[in-house]
């Protein structure tokens, strides 16, 4: 609301009462702008939410943008995080615009889905509001209840620590004198004072969720507990000590599989003021492709790459083994190896990489004007390999048997006329093309990359071994590198024990919670009990008990 000067009032009251129309009139455009803002920003974010949820539906549906790089979503995901946020702020700034208008302005509120109910498993706590003494309308107190409403506030309580005293008393017999008392609370370090349960959570901070010692010890002590770092990586070394046994029933029985699927990963390991390249080694069981159960997951560390170390780890080992196409593995698959030959099962995800990322017209987009042109050969041939991914994930879960005669219905059509297809397509190409590479990749290995179409056992990915890894990929982001040779091994120890629940579908803080409170007091041949695929099944008989 503006005025020309030659026609400002000269009256006092007059210019008061346009001062206070202008400053209705600026509340009120700034109410609806807020309202305008919080609209756009719901808008964005509603946006982003239904472009993660498609991205979403595409992997789960048609695994045609599943190679793509894991921060893909992860960038969506954090993008929704912010616009969500930012939105909310905007709704609330439009709301207290909107109150201070003098004007009537319509707010708006965001559309929200609706929320689930809190689990039935929490426990509730009832707090009931004072009633009042007498009727508000006409005070007399003669109120009789109807019923009432309840809402429900999700809360957390916070950690709380306490000290457990456990009181041995002495006795003297008073016919020979002698002192009897009872033995002392098992802990895993000699003259320990870390329960079971603080310690599993140590641990699971540690390896499971990726935060170093220093940072837990500075969180602890922000709630007033004193534990240096050197008392926890005592207390981690004897507790890796601690768990050793059930480590060796688990590689024991990774080894003692038909098939298992392997790969690596790069773990940097401090050494003399820098770091090497070391590596994460894993050797995944895991038969429930095809019914079986009980999977596990065995890792190991080293400071190179060199083949020596799967041979090494795989020395008495022979069957099925699921990995790339790494040189390092060649000799494990001579015919004159002992204690036998392994069968080679390439990993057809690895090999659909390779021409996803020459056709993958979203990633050239973000690219732009330094992007290579799309490879129509590398289009064609993701549209012949999908259908392979398509029937498998159909046939997941059934037999063996019913496994391989489905393959060789349907999906041995599809590799021979692929076959066929490369050879032709890489006749035309010159050696420098980055398509030729691709194919190169597979047609020397062809027979590898056949051998599901021969065997029932063998999974058309390597995709087990590449899940047990990922932990670690997200870690390194954490703790950057391992102190030592003998923390990456620790690490490689612990990790066996994590991934190994996971798999299982349990919480690994409380099996570890469990097994170092039970671990010591179990005979020799009970250990296998504490095995996360057994431990499974006891708690859940334990629930229907109770």
């Amino acid at each position: 609301m503006t005025m020309p000067l030659h026609s400002l009032p000269t009256d006092l009251a007059e210019a008061h009462r346009l001062l206070l129309a202008e400053r209705a009139a600026r509340i009120t455009a700034e109410a609806e702008a807020a309202r305008a803002l919080a609209m756009n920003s719901n808008a964005d974010a509603l946006i982003s939410h239904l472009k993660l949820e498609i991205e979403k539906l595409r992997r789960q549906l048609y695994g045609r943008r599943s190679e793509r790089q894991v921060r893909l979503l992860d960038q969506m995901e954090l993008q929704l995080e912010e616009l969500e946020a930012s939105a909310t702020e905007d709704e609330l700034a439009a709301e207290q615009a909107a109150a201070r208008s003098v004007t009537p302005v319509q707010t708006f509120t965001r559309q929200r889905p609706a929320r689930k109910p809190f689990p039935a498993h929490l426990p509730r706590e009832r707090v009931v509001v004072p009633a009042p003494e007498s009727c508000p309308c006409c005070g007399s107190d003669r109120l009789s209840k109807l019923g009432e409403d309840i809402t429900e506030t999700l809360e957390i309580i916070p950690r709380q620590w306490k000290v457990i005293q456990t009181v041995r008393e002495r006795f003297s017999c008073r016919a020979c004198e002698k002192i009897s008392q009872p033995p002392a609370p098992f802990h895993v370090t000699p003259r320990g004072f870390i329960g079971s349960n603080l310690l599993a959570t140590i641990l699971f901070d540690k390896f499971g969720q990726h935060q170093p010692l220093n940072r837990q010890s500075e969180r602890f002590a922000h709630e007033g507990i004193d534990l240096g770092l050197s008392t926890l990586a005592d207390q981690v070394g004897a507790a890796a000590t601690a768990l050793r046994p059930l480590h060796e029933l688990i590689a024991a029985h990774v080894m003692a599989a038909e098939r298992l699927h392997g790969d690596d990963t790069i773990v940097p390991i401090l050494a003399k003021g820098k770091t090497v390249k070391g590596h994460a080694w894993v050797y995944v069981r895991d038969d429930r492709p095809f019914g079986g159960s009980a999977p596990a997951a065995l890792f190991h560390a080293s400071r190179d790459r060199r083949g020596e170390h799967p041979r090494q780890h795989l020395a008495a080992w022979s069957g099925i083994l699921q990995a790339d196409a790494y040189s390092g593995y060649t000799h494990l698959y001579d015919s004159g190896r002992s204690p036998g030959p392994i069968t080679s099962g390439l990993c057809w995800s690895h090999a659909r990489r390779k021409f996803f990322e020459l056709a993958d017209i979203a990633a050239n987009k973000r690219r732009g004007k330094n992007a290579a042109p799309i490879s129509p050969i590398a289009l064609e041939a993701v549209k012949r390999i999908d259908p392979l991914f398509d029937i498998e994930r159909e046939i997941n879960g059934l037999g063996i048997e019913a496994r391989l005669a489905m393959r060789r219905e349907r999906s041995k059509p599809i590799v021979d006329e692929l076959e066929q297809w490369m050879h032709a397509e890489r006749a035309r190409l010159s050696r420098s093309a980055h398509v030729a590479q691709a194919i190169d990749y597979m047609l020397p290995r062809w027979s590898a990359f056949t051998a599901f179409l021969n065997d029932g056992r063998i999974c058309l990915t390597n995709n087990a071994a590449e899940r047990a890894l990922r932990g670690l990929a997200l870690g390194r982001k954490s703790w950057l590198f391992a102190g030592s040779d003998r923390g990456a091994d620790r690490a490689a120890f612990m990790y066996t024990m994590i991934v190994t629940a996971k798999l299982n579908d349990i919480d690994p803080q409380a099996w570890l919670a469990d097994v170092l409170a039970r671990i010591a007091s179990l005979p020799q041949n009970r250990l296998p009990e504490l095995l996360p695929w057994h431990w499974a099944t006891q708690q859940g008989h334990r629930k229907l008990a109770a």
